[in-house]
Formats: C-alpha cells, structure tokens, sequence
C-alpha cells in the first residue's frame, strides 16, 4: 500500500515548498532533494550510510563524490576528533561546539545514557528542521546512529514538536525502514555497535524546545524547565547521563565522516563550519528555506530570497523572534555566522531571518512578539510569568495610544530584571527583543507615547 504524501499547504511560499527553489549555495542537506525522494533507497543512492558504514568498518556501494576510503573504521575518539575539526556548532540556537559537547559524555558510565534530538522547532519564523525530517529524514537517523557510536549510547530519541503531526509520521516510516534494513537495533551492518532509535511528538508546547523542559515532557511529565546544574550530560533523560542536539546538527554529521572535519571547516568560516540552513521570512520575495556556507553576507541571502518586498529593508531579526533586531544599515555588511552576528549585538540563533521593510510599525511588530512570550511562559519563574505579561501590557497601551511619559524607561526596568533571573532562557528571549527595539527605534516608540499615533506611514 503506497504511503500518503503529507499535506504540504502550510510549508508553501509564494507557490514553492520552502527548500525546493533551486536557490541554494554548496548544499549539504538539502541537496538532491525534490519532495518524493525520501525514502530509504533514494537515500543510499545519494550516498545515505556511507558514512555509519565508515566508522563501522564496513564499506557499502554509493556515495557523493570527494568521499574518503572507507578503511578499517574508526574508533569513537577519532569520530569526537573529526567533528570537533569541523568546527560544526549547534544549529538550535545555541551555538555550542558540537564535539565538545560530545566529549561531555562519560563514556565509562555503567548504566544506561541516552541521546535526544531536539525537532521541537516552535520558534516564530523558524521552518527548517521540519523541512529536514520530512524530506531528508534518513540523514537525521544516520547522524544519530554516528553520535551513538561515538559516545557509546544504544538508546536515542527524538522529539518533534507536536504541531507538524503528519512530520512526525514521515520520521517514523523511515525509523521503519532503517530497522528492517539492519541499520538500527541490535549488531547494526553485523558490528558489536547496537543503536535502537525512537520518535515521540510533543503537543506543540514552545518551552519543551528547552533542553530540560523537553526531558521532562519526554518523561510522561509537565514540561518545565529544571534547574541547572546538574545539567543533562550528567543528569539528563531518566537520570542518566544525555547529549542532546538539534536537529539540523545531526544532519550534518555523515558529510562530516564522509568528506572530513576540515573539508567542512573550509565550506565557512574560522570557529563556524559547514553550511547553515536560513529561513528567510518577512518581507521578501521569494521566502523559504536557504543552505549556505556559514559566513555569507547578508546581502547575498537577502538577493537569493528575492529582495525586499514592499518597500526599502528597515529591520532584520537575525536568529529567530527571540534575538534582538538589527537595522538595515548594520545588517547589510554583516556576514551570517555566530561571531559575527554576536558582534553586532545579536544571535544567529535558530536561524530564522525575519525581514522587515519600512512601512513596518516597530511599536506593532514588538506588541506581537511579547504577546507571544507572555502566551508561551510556563509560569514556573516568577520574573518571566509575571515580567511578560508587564512588557505586553506597557507595549500594548504605547501601541493604542495611552503611552505614559515613562513608559520606555519602565520597559528597560522590566526588561533588566527578567535577564539572568529564571530558570530558563524564556524570560531572556522576551527581553532582548526589547531591548533590540529600544536600543534602534526608540524614537518611534516616543513618538508613539508623545503624539499618540504612528510615526511609520502605513500603506492604504
């Protein structure tokens, strides 16, 4: 019986699914995918588990062009080593260096450890990762399997967020046919190494894309974030050491193994590796999804998405709703990676571009991110429950006119004393884009309290 194709309407732009525009820049992930070829056998032949087949010593048909020889295998130090080379660091937001983080992992530990990806993309303007697990979900599978090896774990999860069900369901068809391929489960390709790979659907909660949260969601309990330390490389899913990672980052593992750590440094930047899916949202053109190195400017994604739409560039948030806006003219000579954008006084975070051209109301635009936060709180930190809903408040009644004379600086106030103050970086992720706005538009939100209307021209 043919599978049933999910429904793509909601990942549609402009006409186009968001990752098959041809628009790409030395793509890894993406590359050579068209919507239907996403299954098992579609992805050996583009070279899928070449790279599980390495490092087991096993060989196997296959593979992208520029592939080393398979050899004898490797040892999980030498796997750790390759991926610290790379320079690969997480694609979730963080940005932590990826071998680093695996070399976290006690690997002497007697019980149980566990590996968690986190597919719990909720940030607004964020669409990658599901791009991935619907149309590349093998990639993710065989760069979970190369992490478990690494850190000798036999069990793994991942947690998808519950809002992109029928997501979820393509992943775990393709769990299906790994497994009877010999791929997961015990003595995979006939080695000593034993991996058994699962999938859970979360329900669509923002706060389980913390780590934390998402382990207590992943335990049957209410997703709240818990205090670190002890943080989960010793104290993670059911008390056991864990390592999670994002999505994205798991994807990019087997062209690492494949083609070596420092073929992927060279593909970006120094301290910034490999390739980086963008979603490029907003006012464009063209917006959808875009692979290209770490370290392209800006200016070159904002050309592939199109150009501005509606009017000349004002504003860009540069990692997701979360990070704090840049203007125009600061963004347009930045390159897109960590540094950079740190510099700037920003975040590459989960890579969502969100474009935003001059008819744009900064007073509005933030009113609609911190209603978002405040609807998004788990209410367990005093400061984020009730600091977001202050910020929601004071943007509010600035944006209706009934602004007060000291509105801005009661917004810095609040702002500050949720930083640094909860248990979670939820109350910073509602904070700094206050701060952002504040810090670059603060004329239009005193012109917004002064003459009780809005500076920005709004189209007709």
């Amino acid at each position: 019986m043919a599978a049933v194709l999910p429904d793509l309407s909601r990942f549609q732009a402009r006409g186009l699914e968001t990752c098959f525009h041809g628009r790409h820049v030395g793509a890894q992930i993406y590359a050579g995918l068209d919507g239907t070829n996403w299954r098992l056998a579609d992805y050996v032949a583009r070279g899928g588990y070449s790279a599980l087949r390495r490092i087991l010593g096993k060989g196997g048909e296959g593979g992208e062009g520029g592939q080393r020889d398979v050899g004898a295998g490797m040892t999980p130090e030498q796997v750790i080593a390759e991926v610290k080379l790379s320079a690969l660091r997480g694609r979730g937001g963080a940005g932590f260096p990826t071998g680093l983080k695996w070399s976290f992992m006690p690997r002497q530990y007697p019980g149980p450890k566990y590996l968690v990806c986190n597919s719990d993309e909720g940030e607004p303007g964020t669409c990658k990762d599901r791009d991935i697990l619907a149309y590349n979900p093998h990639i993710v599978i065989e760069g979970m399997a190369i992490a478990a090896y690494a850190m000798g774990i036999r069990t793994g999860y991942n947690y998808i967020h519950g809002e992109i069900f029928e997501v979820y369901e393509r992943f775990e068809q393709a769990l299906a046919e790994a497994r009877e391929a010999g791929l997961l489960g015990e003595r995979i390709l006939g080695s000593d190494f034993s991996f058994q790979l699962h999938a859970h659907h979360g329900f669509g909660a923002y706060i389980c894309g913390e780590e934390t949260a998402l382990l207590e969601s992943l335990e049957g309990k209410k997703g709240q974030p818990r205090f670190k330390p002890p943080f989960p490389a010793s104290f993670g899913l059911y008390g056991k050491p864990t390592t999670i990672n994002n999505t994205e980052t798991f994807a990019a593992v087997p062209w690492i193994i494949n083609h070596g750590g420092q073929a992927y440094l060279e593909c970006g930047k120094p301290n910034n590796g490999g390739t980086k899916i963008f979603s490029v949202v907003g006012d464009v053109e063209r917006p959808g999804n875009f692979e290209v190195p770490v370290g392209t400017p800006f200016a070159r994604l904002l050309e592939l998405a199109g150009g501005v739409r509606g009017g000349a560039l004002k504003a860009v948030i540069p990692g997701g709703s979360s990070a704090p806006v840049l203007p125009a003219r600061v963004m347009m000579d930045l390159t897109m990676d960590y540094d950079a954008i740190a510099k700037a006084g920003s975040m590459l975070g989960s890579g969502a571009v969100i474009v935003m051209n001059d008819t744009r109301c900064m007073v509005r635009s933030l009113l609609r991110l911190n209603y978002f936060y405040m609807h998004e709180s788990c209410g367990q930190c005093t400061p984020c429950r009730e600091g977001t809903g202050w910020l929601w408040r004071v943007i509010e009644r600035i944006e209706h006119g009934k602004g007060r004379p000291d509105d801005l600086e009661l917004l810095d106030s609040v702002a500050f004393n949720i930083k640094g103050r909860t248990i979670c970086a939820l109350g910073d992720a509602a904070a700094m884009p206050v701060e952002g706005m504040l810090k670059h538009f603060r004329d239009e939100f005193a012109h917004h309290v002064v003459h009780k209307t809005c500076m920005v021209a709004q189209p007709a």
